[in-house]
């Protein structure tokens, strides 16, 4: 989709990040209902992607980065009626020249995007490990 324009967003306000995740399956994952944890979440990180149509939210990347090593990648999400129009894939290279193309990206995927990742030419790791949050 052509008329979809990126940008770099550090002062996203979290009732446009609530609306877009609840939109995504990754509202599921995400506290939606917290909302003073959703704006630390957007001022804490280091680099905000997005995607408008016509002014209104439909894309998110939300990284933390070195800028020089390494980049999180904690959320990508395409409101669900506009994905398969490559946004995703572009907030990921938007995102990755951001915070330079000498990092290394990296990414956990939500369950219902495993397949999506190897697709757009994204590597799989064989190993990750967590501490699970402690709600």
């Amino acid at each position: 989709m052509s008329n979809i324009a990126y940008a770099i967003e550090p002062d996203l306000s979290a009732d446009e990040f609530i609306d877009v995740l609840q939109k995504t399956s990754l509202g599921e994952r995400r506290p939606v209902d917290d909302r003073p944890r959703i704006d630390g979440m957007l001022r804490q990180a280091d680099l905000i992607v997005t995607a408008r149509h016509n002014g209104q939210l439909v894309g998110v990347s939300r990284a933390l980065t070195d800028f020089q090593f390494c980049t999180y990648l904690s959320d990508l999400a395409v409101d669900e009626s506009y994905q398969r129009q490559g946004i995703g894939r572009r907030l990921i290279q938007e995102t990755h020249q951001a915070a330079g193309p000498r990092t290394m990206l990296i990414l956990i995927s939500a369950p219902q995007a495993v397949t999506y990742y190897p697709h757009i030419g994204l590597e799989q790791h064989p190993s990750c490990w967590v501490i699970p949050r402690q709600e």
